[in-house]
């Protein structure tokens, strides 16, 4: 039997990480701007209508960080009331909503990885706008799931590994943020995780099956790990060596305030659904090793 996802988002590094994993089985309808803009409910409520679908997964978002303080209302459109937009479609559907957070919606002050039940506090105006999506999505729609996730890079757009790559073919040094401990996740991985869940909630209504779960990869670190990991596989691959200068958040100023502590603890979601993402080393050599490959 096949399943129906409708996905919001047609580029993105999550969407484009669904329809490559996808299997025979599954139908996805990728849907997207102009024809499908998150902040117009009537675009949003008539897409979805007529995808003719078994789930919905809301991938799409406003991401550019920094750039949501100087414009916020745009972020909130799109993150806020877009998300609501999507789960008042999947309502009126009466199919379950797999919608995608961020580990943004904490300050990041703990001093450990944060769980589902932790008080939120966002510092800055993407954080904002991704919590009141949440809070949207479930004062409208009780069968969804909110997955909070971290630090994304996959082969698809752009992200902090493509940067590196492109950056280690001309610097011997590059400065990195040491001090910001987080969980970097793989697109692909989520993707393989969001079709798991998904089969999941058409199969089964249980509440347990509902709510807020976080899904990053396996293990932590910091962005100057990460970079030193990401220049480790390419020099092995024949890349030249770069060497990794650790910086502080203060040595990095952005105008958005990016969480000392990103890390989230994916224990509910393994006990629920049983599932857990792969360590992040793994899936970040894979991930190198095909971009490097693709360049070849």
């Amino acid at each position: 039997m096949t399943l129906r996802l409708a996905v919001t988002g047609l580029k993105g590094q999550v969407v484009s990480a669904l329809i490559e994993r996808a299997p025979k089985d599954v139908e996805i309808t990728a849907l997207g701007r102009p024809q499908l803009d998150l902040g117009l409910r009537h675009a949003v409520l008539a897409n979805l209508r007529h995808a003719g679908c078994d789930a919905i997964i809301n991938a799409a978002a406003y991401t550019a960080v920094d750039k949501a303080e100087s414009e916020p209302d745009v972020a909130m459109r799109i993150n806020g009331e877009g998300a609501g937009h999507v789960a008042e479609a999947a309502a009126g559907l009466k199919v379950p909503l797999l919608h995608l957070s961020t580990d943004y919606v904490f300050d990041g002050a703990l001093d450990r990885p944060y769980r589902e039940d932790d008080a939120t506090g966002p510092t800055g105006a993407y954080g904002r706008s991704k919590l009141a999506g949440e809070q949207r999505i479930a004062a409208v729609h009780g069968d969804h799931v909110i997955l909070r996730t971290a630090w994304v890079y996959s082969p698809f757009g752009a992200n902090f590994v493509k940067t590196m790559l492109r950056l280690g073919e001309t610097r011997d040094e590059v400065g990195v943020v040491a001090d910001q401990l987080g969980n970097p996740t793989d697109a692909l991985d989520i993707a393989d995780a969001l079709l798991l869940l998904a089969h999941r909630l058409v199969a089964d209504s249980s509440p347990d099956l509902r709510g807020v779960f976080h899904l990053t990869g396996a293990g932590e670190a910091s962005w100057a790990d990460v970079a030193q990991a990401i220049f480790s596989i390419a020099e092995k691959a024949g890349r030249r060596s770069v060497r990794v200068r650790r910086i502080t958040t203060a040595d990095y100023p952005t105008p958005a305030r990016r969480p000392a502590n990103s890390r989230l603890d994916n224990a509910k979601l393994a006990a629920r659904f049983g599932v857990s993402l792969p360590p992040w080393r793994k899936s970040l050599e894979g991930c190198v090793t095909r971009l490097l490959n693709s360049d070849a």
